[in-house]
């Protein structure tokens, strides 16, 4: 598997060798050793190892918009995005104000011709537009999901500037992501990571 640091270090997209023939393609699409390997390598002093406790499933329709979500402690969420049909434009914004990079983002095209994973360690908010006409996104968390720490902030943030791809019209959007707080707003009620 090769593993690629994006300019957010913590963030990795992740491409597995994937072995095609004219009956289709093999992959090995999760290794806990590889995985450990590559998270290892980025923190400090030595690492720290990661445990998957659930797997997700989505499936949307071109146009939607999912995000920017996120959990704080005490049930803060790793994720490990992949596309198993269509592509999105995943993209992942450090939310830790110790952070040297608070604020910034990162955005990887994963889909399933490319066979791309995205890893989102704890920290991060995390949110997807849809690219293809439908698309399925799997990913595995490190936190079971937590109601009461789920937070939200703005997908088009001023503050944030994220060069979301051009749609073919508005974002198809949730109640709760259309009035999620601002950036800064989030960062005032303490929404966000220390």
């Amino acid at each position: 598997m090769k593993v690629t640091p994006t300019d957010l270090p913590e963030v990795l997209i992740l491409e597995p060798r994937v072995f095609g023939d004219a009956r289709g393609f093999f992959m090995e699409s999760w290794n806990q050793r590889v995985f450990d390997e590559a998270t290892q390598a980025t923190e400090a002093a030595g690492g720290s190892r990661y445990t998957f406790v659930q797997d997700n499933h989505s499936r949307s329709a071109r146009g939607v918009l999912r995000g920017l979500h996120f959990q704080r402690p005490p049930h803060a969420q790793g994720k490990l995005v992949r596309v198993a049909a269509g592509a999105i434009f995943d993209v992942a914004v450090d939310i830790r104000r110790s952070s040297p990079r608070f604020g910034r983002w990162v955005g990887v095209e994963l889909s399933a011709d490319n066979h791309r994973q995205l890893w989102i360690p704890p920290g991060f908010a995390h949110g997807f537009a849809v690219l293809s006409d439908s698309a399925d996104v799997l990913y595995k968390t490190t936190d079971y999901h937590a109601p009461d720490c789920e937070g939200a902030i703005r997908w088009d943030d001023p503050r944030l500037n994220i060069h979301w791809p051009t749609l073919d019209r508005e974002p198809i959007l949730s109640a709760k992501d259309a009035q999620a707080d601002g950036f800064d707003l989030a960062q005032a009620k303490a929404l966000l990571f220390d």
